[in-house]
């Protein structure tokens, strides 16, 4: 391993530091612990030593912009308030810069409203759909109100909090799926998938989630999952 201008160990092969680019825009919370600002404090506290920066319409500059740079390892999508096809109306302009930097080689990071934009109807990055969890069968919550809820995260059960994520349905003929976590009815959590020559990650419950979160929506906080966050995104960023 390597060390960071910081004096982290960096993973093998990694050298200087990776930039990850998170999106920002009034849905995803103008405020300190909102849904950008949790998604890049998770990042940056991964071993990977991220400088992360945003784009987006409260971002440092457009999303086409950001994916551009070629120091870029990494975009993320967080969650979001409001419905997916609003979220891809307000983005339909970054769909094909999204493409072409996953396909080249970037990987894609989505939570929650992150996850569902990256279906054949919106970014088209991921091959197959992502549904709401909330109203699919045998669901352990069944209203779109955060919620505490029980997930088996690579066979061990573990608290996430969650609020109206999805579950992802691969199609049949995709191959190169790596199943990280699963809901409690079978349904699939979080996962990683190949798309081109990138890869695309995707979580339905929230792993950088702050302790504030689950205090503003009166939930008992289980402690700190940003392990699960760091098992996400190495999954994603393996070669």
């Amino acid at each position: 391993m390597t060390s960071s201008p910081t004096g982290r160990r960096l993973p093998d092969g990694v050298t200087g530091r990776p930039v990850a680019v998170v999106y920002s825009d009034d849905s995803t919370g103008p405020r300190d612990g909102d849904d950008t600002g949790a998604m890049a404090a998770m990042l940056a506290a991964t071993r990977w030593n991220f400088e992360v920066t945003t784009a987006g319409p409260n971002g440092r500059m457009s999303v086409r912009e950001a994916l551009a740079r070629p120091e870029v390892r990494l975009y993320a999508q967080p969650g979001a308030d409001g419905d997916d096809d609003a979220a891809f109306r307000r983005q339909r302009r970054d769909k094909s810069a999204i493409r072409e930097f996953v396909g080249r080689g970037g990987r894609y990071l989505g939570i929650c409203m992150g996850g569902f934009l990256a279906e054949p109807g919106f970014f088209n990055i991921f091959p197959g759909r992502v549904d709401e969890y909330y109203s699919s069968k045998g669901a352990s919550v069944t209203t779109d109100d955060p919620a505490l809820i029980p997930i088996l995260w690579r066979g061990t059960r573990r608290e996430m909090y969650f609020q109206d994520g999805g579950f992802m349905v691969p199609k049949r003929k995709a191959t190169g799926i790596d199943v990280l976590a699963r809901y409690t009815n079978g349904a699939i959590a979080a996962l990683v998938v190949p798309y081109g020559d990138g890869r695309v990650g995707l979580c339905g419950p929230h792993p950088e989630a702050p302790p504030a979160w689950y205090r503003d929506a009166d939930l008992d906080y289980p402690g700190p999952s940003q392990d699960l966050g760091e098992d996400l995104v190495d999954t994603l960023m393996a070669d």
